[in-house]
């Protein structure tokens, strides 16, 4: 529907409104789903009308649309429930359990249970939530209260609260105006005439009393697109109701248009059929595939619900302002191939570590050698690759929360955690903006060097902000985002002012791509459903209404002189597709060949040069030539690298940023790319051995961590090793040029040497058993030898405005209301003897858990025990959730089986047999299907968790004379990259690639090491009998379980900033070595301090 077809139902229901048409004001609010009137909504809720509450409701949202809505229908429908009960009506009450509230059990089934088990109590006031339940209408009151905000706080109810603010009687004011208009046309106007019908225009009768005939085009002047007589109104236009006239279009962007503008020369054209056929409203809503491209293939899915993956980066390039747009030379002409090959950036000449995981990568477009980056944790860093210096760290802050809408603030009390989306830099690289999967956009100013400053901070979106782009519409700078609420709007990039909002996607706008021709401005997007739009800088809706090869996560860009078009794009199957685009008929021009069959996430690429396109797809960047669709070559980049990296050409195109894993950025270099990093790094040598050798050396210690040699570029150190005396040598199996490096250790054994705190007390544990940090890092979660669990949180404050657990602010040592514990069922042996075990399922809301006795699984917001399954013998020995379903779980055993039980249904599906020892570790990838075991036997499994069959095994290669002992541990965990794992034993690190079940590195201990863990950054063991859990966030924080039942959190000096010293470079041998460890948690990345 049209904006102003949108206008004329607000319209109609101001004149039913004001007419007193009650029920059908109501009725067509609810049917146009355009205004949620609240005040009558809460009406009915105050009366108990429920039917028509959720009919209402219905009209805006239904019940499984979204968190916010689901909540809604539930507190309804418990409600409902509740007075049923009160009034003992018992029949009701069943029935609205089994026709309303039923539903909810598959989202939360013990809540289900709960709610059935009222009907057993003689007043459900005695179960202890209900304790507080008053009478029905102030419970009515209360649940409105709640409601209200949940309301406010779901997307879909966005824009929908406020009814425009019309002068009164607007409609019958319309009507009057064109009635005026219409009588000013008349042949023979009459004074005061007595218009008595609106079925039919006005016409006076003639003098003679014959009346005027039917206006038609041929008979009217107006109709026919003459002026109207001086004082007439001005004309309409074009002669579709509600349909304003277009504004001008540029001439390649009119072939796109599913409403092309009246036009004075023939519409119809001899050439192959684009978007741009006739004006024929109902065939060109939604536009099938054109037939003269019979090569693309456009399969079905419209979700607006996508699960969130990794969004592909668009180019710069086309946001560059007139003045300074790339020039084309003669001298590129690239008709002949036979030297195409060697302008392409395809050599490592850098490998850099964020700290944590790349998201979004931009160049500065006139210094070069700047990159800008940003992360999965919200985090920035600007780098000047030549000297591999990282110039400035920024975490993620909300620079004035005050000013934040209020579900932006409930949601970062609630869950702080965000993602950068996308960073990109002015056309000038004067400024800079990130885009955060939160609500927000953040600009910079940039002033040279290290000097960034806060410029402008935008509450731009509900949800995520998904894209970000600067433009100059109106000779002045813009700046452009997209989001979940599947608006586009764009904001003065000075003072942040909303200039336009662009509103017609019926999904989440994923992309945007502003661009200009012909001095006509517009701007593409792109949404979750395949959809492609097109707007110029006014509020006359779309232009452009089309889908977009893959029909999911779409980004498109311009050639550098902005004369070619391109798109890439991935399907939900994995099918991904890059296209150019023929601008002058809305047709697939050419599809370019060679992408992976079912490509592993969503494949970003982009254009350099005006002539060669690249993609990040099956673990390599892919390049073609623009004018050929055959792949014309690839680069691993020397290994490492995701199965579908982020890339980012410099403008020049001889570097290319590359995500790679363990959280590493290489940048690809061609020759001319290899002369001007080689001249930074000769300027800054110097300078950086100078730095490194200042550096203090810290004393050995009993407690330590190592850094990995060769990354000075690192924020945190990569691999650290303890409980050794004596220098630690690394065998590794590849990267021979480090055989020669001595990982250094960074050793403790002062309390000034680091921060610390000691978490409060609970009088009752004494040994710490096993120790973990929750998924979101924002508590510590102990069980300690006598089967009792501690859990403290941190709560945001001013001192810790992120609410990640940190040893600069005490937490809470956390306990419901009830003042149960969760304590497991205790084996009858000696608790020192027995072994401990427990798991996280993902969103952190359940622990399974073990003490020797029977496996327990315990919700952590209640501490309530669901349920006890798997009496002894054997005893769990280790535990891990399926990464796809917590009902599914993996235990190893005392007796060297691992069984696979589904808790929903009370049944082991599968027992694995490999290992001849007690199973003491397990590790689920979700990217290979797989489930690693580690036994006491030091012996490592893989087994397929499709058919549970055991695809390989392989026993660790332990040193001449150290044979395993009788408690031996093995430990195994996933990097992120979810293909390489590393192994602890007490003999030896190693890492091992899972699908060959190869060793990567391998580092062997003079000594014995014991209770390691693995940071997002490093790997941490002790020489003492400690529990140690590393932070999933913060590379360089750790915490401790001691054998008094304490639990300490340490981390570096302020002014350190992070563990170990490294060792200088070696003259730039690093820089063609992949130096990057595959070493990291699972929950990946860093917040430096």
């Amino acid at each position: 529907m049209s904006s102003l077809s949108r206008e004329l139902v607000f319209l109609i229901l101001q004149f039913l409104d004001e007419e007193k048409f009650k029920e059908t004001v109501h009725k067509l609010e609810q049917e146009s789903g355009f205004f949620f009137n609240m005040k009558y909504f809460e009406d009915e809720v105050h009366n108990g009308n429920w039917d028509e509450v959720e009919k209402y409701l219905s009209g805006f949202t239904k019940v499984d649309d979204n968190r916010y809505s689901m909540k809604i229908f539930f507190e309804i429908r418990k409600q409902k429930y509740l007075e049923a009960l009160d009034k003992h009506d018992r029949s009701k009450a069943v029935e609205i359990l089994v026709k309303d509230l039923k539903v909810f059990a598959s989202f939360n089934e013990e809540l289900f249970k709960e709610i059935t088990q009222l009907l057993t109590l003689e007043n459900f006031r005695e179960n202890e939530q209900l304790s507080k339940y008053g009478d029905t209408k102030s419970a009515r009151a209360i649940m409105l209260v709640e409601l209200k905000k949940l309301i406010e706080a779901n997307p879909l109810f966005r824009d929908k609260l406020q009814f425009p603010n019309l002068k009164n009687s607007r409609l019958r004011t319309l009507i009057n105006q064109s009635l005026n208009w219409q009588h000013q046309l008349c042949k023979n106007p009459r004074p005061n005439p007595d218009i008595k019908t609106l079925f039919v225009d006005h016409s006076c009768g003639q003098p003679n009393g014959a009346r005027a005939p039917s206006p038609s085009p041929a008979s009217n002047p107006l109709l026919g697109g003459a002026v109207p007589k001086p004082g007439g109104f001005p004309p309409l236009g074009a002669h579709v109701p509600f349909q304003p006239t277009p504004a001008p279009v540029p001439t390649p962007l009119a072939g796109w248009m599913s409403n092309p503008p009246t036009a004075t020369h023939p519409a119809v054209s001899g050439g192959p059929i684009g978007l741009g056929g006739p004006p024929i409203p109902a065939g060109l809503k939604h536009p099938r595939t054109p037939p003269t491209n019979p090569s693309v293939d456009f399969p079905s899915g419209d979700s607006e619900h996508p699960s969130k993956r990794t969004r592909p980066m668009g180019n710069d390039e086309v946001n560059l302002p007139v003045n300074v747009l790339p020039v084309s030379f003669p001298g590129h002409a690239h008709s002949q191939a036979f030297n195409a090959t060697d302008d392409l950036p395809k050599t490592v000449a850098r490998t850099l570590n964020q700290g944590s995981s790349p998201m979004s990568m931009d160049f500065h477009p006139i210094q070069q050698n700047l990159l800008l980056v940003g992360t999965n944790v919200g985090d920035i860093g600007l780098w000047e690759v030549g000297s591999r210096e990282r110039l400035v760290q920024r975490n993620f802050k909300v620079w004035d929360l005050s000013a934040c809408t209020i579900p932006l603030q409930a949601g970062l009390v609630k869950e702080p955690g965000v993602s950068v989306n996308r960073v990109i830099w002015s056309p000038d690289g004067s400024l800079f903006g990130v885009a955060y999967s939160r609500h927000l956009v953040q600009i910079y100013s940039y002033h040279g060097n290290d000097d960034v400053r806060q410029h402008l901070e935008i509450d731009a979106h509900v949800g995520g902000v998904n894209d970000l782009a600067f433009s100059h519409p109106n000779k002045q700078l813009s700046v452009i985002t997209c989001g979940d609420d599947k608006l586009i709007k764009v904001w003065d990039a000075q003072n942040g002012a909303k200039q336009y909002t662009f509103e017609g996607h019926e999904a989440p706008v994923y992309s945007v791509c502003p661009h200009y021709k012909e001095n006509i401005q517009f701007i593409f997007s792109t949404a979750l459903d395949g959809k492609i739009k097109a707007w110029l800088y006014d509020n006359l809706g779309s232009r452009v209404d089309y889908d977009a090869p893959g029909r999911w996560c779409t980004t498109m860009a311009y050639s550098a002189d902005g004369t070619r078009l391109f798109s890439c794009g991935t399907s939900k199957d994995g099918e991904s597709h890059i296209v150019e685009w023929n601008e002058s008929e809305g047709a697939v021009k050419r599809t370019y060949q060679g992408f992976r069959k079912r490509s592993l996430g969503v494949v970003q690429f982009d254009t350099t040069k005006n002539r060669f396109l690249a993609a990040g797809d099956d673990f390599s960047v892919k390049f073609w030539d623009m004018d050929n669709t055959q792949l014309l070559t690839n680069s691993d980049a020397d290994g490492g690298l995701p199965a579908s990296p982020r890339i980012r050409f410099n403008k020049d195109g001889t570097l290319l940023a590359v995500s790679a894993n363990e959280n590493g950025i290489k940048i690809l270099a061609n020759p001319e790319g290899l002369r001007m990093l080689r001249n930074y790094e000769n300027l800054a040598f110097d300078a950086s051995r100078a730095s490194e050798a200042a550096k203090p050396t810290v004393n050995p210690m009993s407690s330590a961590v190592a850094s990995s040699a060769g990354l000075t570029d690192r924020v945190g150190p990569v691999v650290g090793l303890s409980a050794m005396n004596g220098d630690v040598k690394p065998r590794i199996t590849e990267e021979t040029n480090d055989k020669s490096k001595i990982w250094k250790l960074s050793e403790i054994n002062e309390p000034s040497q680091c921060r610390s705190l000691k978490l409060p007390e609970n009088l009752r544990v004494t040994k710490i058993s096993r120790l973990i940090y929750t998924n979101s890092g924002a508590a510590i979660l102990a069980l300690a030898s006598n089967a009792i669990h501690l859990l403290w949180k941190w709560q945001r404050s001013d001192r810790n405005s992120s609410g990640k657990a940190t040893a600069t602010v005490s937490p809470q040592l956390w306990q419901p209301s009830s003042g149960i514990l969760m304590t497991n069922d205790a084996a009858d042996t000696n608790p020192d003897e027995a072994v401990s075990c427990f798991a996280l399922s993902k969103n952190d809301s359940y622990v399974m858990s073990a003490s020797g006795g029977k496996i327990s699984l315990f919700n952590m917001m209640t501490f309530k025990t669901m349920t006890t399954f798997m009496p002894p013998p054997p005893a769990a020995t280790f535990l891990a959730f399926h990464p796809q379903d917590n009902n599914i779980i993996a235990i190893g055993m005392d007796d060297s089986t691992i069984q696979i039980y589904n808790v929903r249904v009370d049944e082991v599906k599968s027992k694995l047999k490999g290992h001849s020892k007690r199973i003491t570790g397990l590790a689920f990838s979700n990217v290979l299907n797989v489930l690693v075991s580690s036994g006491a036997d030091a012996q490592i499994c893989v087994w397929s968790s499709d058919g549970w069959e055991k695809q390989k095994s392989r026993f660790l290669q332990l040193p001449p004379g150290r044979p395993p002992t009788a408690q031996s541990e093995t430990r195994v965990q996933f990097h992120q990259d979810q293909i390489h794992f590393l192994v602890v034993h007490e003999t030896q690190l190693a890492i091992y690639e899972a699908t060959k079940l190869e060793c990567v590195k391998q580092v062997v201990g003079s000594t014995r090491i014991s209770c390691p863990d693995i940071s997002c950054d490093v790997f941490l063991s002790n020489v003492h009998s400690l529990v140690i859990a590393a932070h999933p966030h913060e590379p360089n924080q750790f915490a401790l379980g001691l054998s008094d039942g304490s639990v300490h959190v340490f981390e570096p000096l302020e002014s350190e900033g992070k563990w170990g010293v490294p060792p200088p470079a070696e003259n730039g041998s690093a820089s063609s070595v992949p130096t990057t460890p595959l070493v990291g948690g699972s929950a990946q990345d860093q917040a430096q301090r």
